[in-house]
C-alpha cells in the first residue's frame, strides 16, 4: 500500500506562486507514474501534470509554461511548482500515483490506484 500526503495549499493573490508537495509512505514510488489533478467545487477532477519514473513529464493545457512538476526519488516526493497563478487555478489538488498508468490515459483520474486528501489552493483576483 501507497499513503501519499499533500501539503503546501494555501491562499495567494493572482499572480503569486506555490510550491505543492506530495509525500509517499508505505512503498518507495521511484518506479511510479505520479500526477497531480485537481477539483473544484460542482466540477470533476481535471488532470494537471504528471511525471514518470523516467523523468518524462505531461501537462494539461491549462497550466503548461506556468507549472512545473518534478521528483525526488531520495524523498519519495512529488512536486508542483505553481506560478503566474489564476482564480481559475483555485481548487483542491490532489496527488495520485500508479505503477504503471502513462501514455495516452495519464490524464484519467481511473489510471491511478493510490490518491491523497488533498490541499486547497485559492487563487485571489
Amino acid at each position: 500500500q501507497v499513503q501519499l500526503r499533500e501539503s503546501g495549499g494555501g491562499l495567494v493573490q493572482a499572480g503569486g506562486s506555490l510550491r505543492l508537495s506530495c509525500a509517499a509512505s508505505g512503498r518507495t514510488v521511484s518506479s511510479y507514474a505520479m500526477g497531480w489533478f485537481r477539483q473544484a467545487p460542482g466540477k470533476e477532477r481535471e488532470f494537471v501534470a504528471a511525471i514518470r519514473w523516467s523523468g518524462s513529464t505531461a501537462y494539461a493545457d491549462s497550466v503548461k509554461g506556468r507549472f512545473t512538476i518534478s521528483r525526488d526519488n531520495a524523498k519519495n516526493t512529488v512536486y508542483l511548482q505553481m506560478n503566474s497563478l489564476k482564480p481559475e487555478d483555485t481548487a483542491l489538488y490532489y496527488c495520485a500515483a500508479d505503477p504503471t498508468a502513462w501514455g495516452p490515459r495519464v490524464s484519467m483520474p481511473t489510471e491511478y490506484d493510490y490518491w491523497g486528501q488533498g490541499t486547497q489552493v485559492t487563487v485571489s483576483s
